[in-house]
């Protein structure tokens, strides 16, 4: 393996191609995209992606590693800060940044993109959300960009209606490095089938349910168990308040039955098997504040 790895490093390409934007850019819905598999979950409120997810894309002579990142925000809490953890170090080890902008929002982050700047690595700005919006603002938008990040390439994008997304990929092989591949190539992702269950049943919270419960909830999976023909799975739904227990129970165990549905069917798909799936739930008051129990869910970089 390792013989071939340096047999073709001549002319293998690999690199880091790291998305960075606000919350709800459309970054999940770009990296999704960009890889023709759902990784990260997509729903229509902020702060939906809480880690960096690697996508990997891999051909004959290439490896583009996708990383999703969460939307840079202030942190208020110490789960915020780990999020924004990820984001500095992506910043560090990308080969190419994909900065990604709602046509219909600002990006004023001046701090963040004077570190993008300064590593002289390839800058890809990509206008989202075009479909929604009209050819004067997309022109604006444009110039502004180019005038704004001169070194950069400026492309109006959809990513959910697959604008421009072979364009983009042609881009960024283009740009990316000389290189062997990091992963092995029928990786990918870096995280592990956990996780994406875990993942899968918090986007159904942050579907059905309102106001502060979704940014209260994290998703422990106590239980995986493969067997010929189904995964046995047994996961914890975490909240901070006893009233938010009860709301995601709902009436008779209507709600959280709902989302075991729903999630079940995604996972079955995900995993390729039958799925039996059972739901708890239980109040860690100050779970998005405490070290250690950040680290039980994985916010370490």
């Amino acid at each position: 393996m390792f013989f071939n790895i340096f047999l073709f490093m001549d002319n293998h390409k690999a690199g880091f191609a790291n998305i960075i934007g606000n919350p709800n850019a459309g970054k999940s819905t770009l990296m999704n995209a960009l890889l023709g598999e759902k990784l990260s979950i997509i729903t229509s409120k902020a702060q939906t992606t809480r880690h960096r997810i690697m996508g990997i894309a891999n051909g004959e002579n290439f490896q583009i590693v996708y990383s999703d990142t969460p939307g840079i925000l202030k942190p208020h809490y110490l789960l915020q800060k780990a999020m924004m953890s990820f984001i500095d170090t992506a910043i560090q080890d990308a080969d190419i940044f994909l900065l990604v902008i709602d046509i219909n929002e600002k990006f004023e982050h001046n701090e963040i993109l004077k570190r993008i700047e300064m590593t002289d690595k390839p800058i890809l700005v990509l206008i989202n959300k075009i479909d929604i919006s009209d050819q004067k603002t997309v022109e604006n938008k444009i110039d502004y960009w180019n005038n704004k990040l001169s070194k950069a390439d400026v492309i109006p994008v959809s990513a959910l209606k697959g604008f421009n997304i072979d364009f983009i990929f042609s881009k960024i092989l283009k740009k990316l490095p000389v290189s062997p591949a990091y992963f092995p190539k029928d990786q990918l992702s870096d995280k592990i089938e956990r996780f994406f269950v875990s993942e899968t049943i918090r986007e159904k919270i942050f579907i059905y349910y309102k106001q502060e419960i979704p940014y209260s909830v994290e998703i422990m999976i106590e239980t995986f168990k493969e067997m010929n023909k189904i995964v046995n799975i047994r996961a914890i739904i975490y909240v901070i308040r006893d009233s938010q227990k009860s709301i995601i129970i709902g009436h008779k165990g209507k709600a959280i039955k709902k989302i075991g549905i729903e999630a079940r069917r995604d996972i079955e798909k995900f995993l390729k098997k039958h799925v039996y799936l059972e739901l708890f739930v239980k109040v860690s008051k100050d779970w998005r504040n405490s070290e250690k129990q950040l680290r039980r869910f994985g916010y370490s970089n």
